[in-house]
């Protein structure tokens, strides 16, 4: 039997779709914007999915609003560990006292839901221990980079139920600061013990190749009357620059007609400002592969939707990706999305790249 520990960071992710790209000292600021919680439907699907597997396990719970009640609601009956000090207000040291009841409790491996700040909460107080306990992330943080987590919450939880074999793999993190600034700064903040499985998905690669012909070529092909929404990373960022603005590099940016409608938009800035005929314009994140619902969730399932997609892509990044993969929190979308999907590489060229 496998015991399994569970702990969910129920704020984990509220920044995403309100614009803020990270939710750590910005909680407030989130609920001020009218942010809903997401971590507990990212972490309802994972139990689902790994009580769909039907495998021989024990569940080790942290009390609600971290975990336990999401585990009863999924045909589970946790052993329940500690509880949060205030469960209104979960903090970081909540999910630290978890990580040590579970080992205290010998678990065999630990789920975690949350982002690269819960990754380094958990991978962190791990290390102070010395305990080499295997973890595993469902994602539902607005930064998920490091290669801790499953592809998605589903994936995430077949694969604590059926892994054989560990390996080691880093847990990175983002200056929130930096990031809300439009610079990317990281730290290596720990290694930790992670089962092997394909749909663990890998590092995020922070450099893409030339992009410069590319993001000319998209500028020469806006229509006019088109609205065009411009989601973060350098490659759409260079294709903000031949819009002749200036983006926001980390952030989405709506255009129309020469007009910047909405700069770092939110989600609902996003829908405020859709016409009669709209595209989204990203690019896949290096290394991953996600096209949406890393670093984008502002791009919710209500903006996609309502939009045309064209994905750009410099020729090195895709040769180093090879499938594209999306994450978007509505599964019926996801699945209208799988398939094959020209990405647009070059002045004159397209490659077919298939979405999983």
């Amino acid at each position: 039997m496998r015991r399994i520990g569970v702990v969910v960071n129920p704020i984990a992710g509220m920044g995403g779709r309100v614009g803020l790209k990270g939710t750590d000292g910005k909680i407030a600021e989130a609920r001020r914007r009218g942010a809903e919680q997401r971590a507990p439907d990212r972490a309802r699907t994972a139990l689902e999915s790994l009580a769909e597997v039907g495998a021989d396990v024990e569940l080790l719970a942290y009390g609600d609003p971290m975990g336990a009640g999401l585990a009863r609601e999924t045909g589970f009956d946790p052993t329940v560990v500690g509880s949060p000090a205030n469960p209104d207000e979960t903090t970081s040291e909540d999910t630290r006292d978890a990580i040590r009841a579970f080992v205290e409790a010998d678990v065999d491996v630990i789920l975690f839901v949350g982002g690269d700040g819960t990754a380094v909460d958990v991978a962190t107080t791990l290390d102070g221990l010395n305990a080499d306990i295997p973890i595993l992330g469902v994602p539902a943080g607005v930064k998920v980079y490091s290669s801790v987590f499953g592809v998605s919450p589903r994936a995430a939880g077949r694969i604590v139920a059926r892994f054989s074999k560990t390996e080691r793999a880093e847990v990175n993190d983002i200056d929130e600061d930096a990031f809300r600034g439009g610079e990317v700064v990281t730290e290596l903040r720990a290694v930790a013990e992670v089962p092997v499985a394909d749909q663990r998905q890998s590092a995020k690669q922070l450099g893409g190749g030339s992009v410069d012909s590319l993001a000319e070529s998209i500028a020469d092909a806006v229509e006019p009357g088109v609205t065009y929404v411009l989601g973060p990373g350098s490659t759409v960022g260079a294709i903000k620059e031949q819009l002749g603005f200036d983006g926001t590099t980390l952030g989405v940016d709506v255009w129309r007609d020469g007009k910047v409608l909405a700069r770092d938009a939110a989600e609902s800035d996003i829908l405020d400002a859709l016409g009669d005929r709209n595209v989204i314009v990203v690019s896949p994140i290096g290394g991953q592969g996600f096209v949406f619902g890393r670093g984008n969730q502002q791009l919710s399932p209500a903006v996609i939707r309502q939009c045309d997609l064209e994905v750009v892509a410099s020729r090195r990044k895709l040769d180093g990706i090879g499938t594209l993969r999306v994450d978007t929190g509505d599964s019926d979308l996801d699945e209208e999305l799988r398939g094959w999907l020209r990405v647009r590489v070059g002045q004159h060229e397209r490659r077919l790249v298939e979405v999983v």
